[in-house]
């Protein structure tokens, strides 16, 4: 098992913050996970630890509204940071766009986030939604990965046909930004988004 593996087995969660303003000193390392409010951001986060509660999960969309972070290391150097889930249309207009600012000033100002895992449907990836938040990262400097999670509900002709034209708008809307395919609910992608992580890790 690699060092991160251990890690992320053994990660905690740390705080829960409303506001960027709220959000403990900016310092260590910290992988944020973005995406739509129904993309699976918390089944991806609980499969990565292996743990079915770490993040919760919920049916209803649009629940998270904080700033969720997790300390893979006892002196919380090492951080993974669960966003707000972002395009639910029956969210108030008003705390959408609170949302959206949010999101905004802590991937535009957070020093210590060194990288964005966007994930996405893969059933339905780069939603405007998603490319708006690739290009929120473009303005921050964040380097970013695309998970393409809920592979499973697709069969693999389909699989192969959605990854060709996804890769093709992705060069064109990131160019070097890396993506890996995902299942959350048979495990399926864990080691590339593993590596993903350590990337962003060990750039910082």
């Amino acid at each position: 098992m690699s060092a991160l593996a251990s890690l992320l087995k053994s990660m905690k969660f740390m705080l829960s913050s409303p506001s960027y303003s709220s959000l403990p000193k900016d310092y260590g390392v910290e992988v944020a996970f973005a995406g739509r409010s129904n993309a699976g951001k918390s089944s991806v986060l609980n499969a990565l630890a292996n743990r079915k509660a770490l993040a919760k999960t919920s049916s209803v969309p649009g629940k998270t509204r904080h700033i969720n972070l997790f300390s893979l290391t006892d002196d919380q150097e090492k951080r993974l940071a669960d966003l707000p889930g972002y395009g639910y249309a029956k969210v108030d207009a008003r705390e959408q766009a609170r949302w959206g600012e949010e999101l905004t000033r802590y991937i535009t100002e957070r020093e210590s986030l060194k990288g964005v895992v966007i994930v996405m449907d893969m059933r339905h990836p780069l939603t405007e939604n998603d490319k708006q938040m690739v290009i929120l990262c473009r303005t921050g400097d964040k380097p970013v990965h695309v998970l393409l999670n809920k592979a499973d509900k697709l069969k693999a002709n389909k699989r192969a046909a959605i990854k060709k034209s996804f890769e093709k708008e992705l060069a064109i809307l990131a160019p070097g930004a890396s993506y890996s395919i995902f299942s959350a609910v048979k495990g399926d992608g864990i080691p590339e988004l593993r590596s993903a992580i350590a990337r962003f890790i060990d750039a910082s």
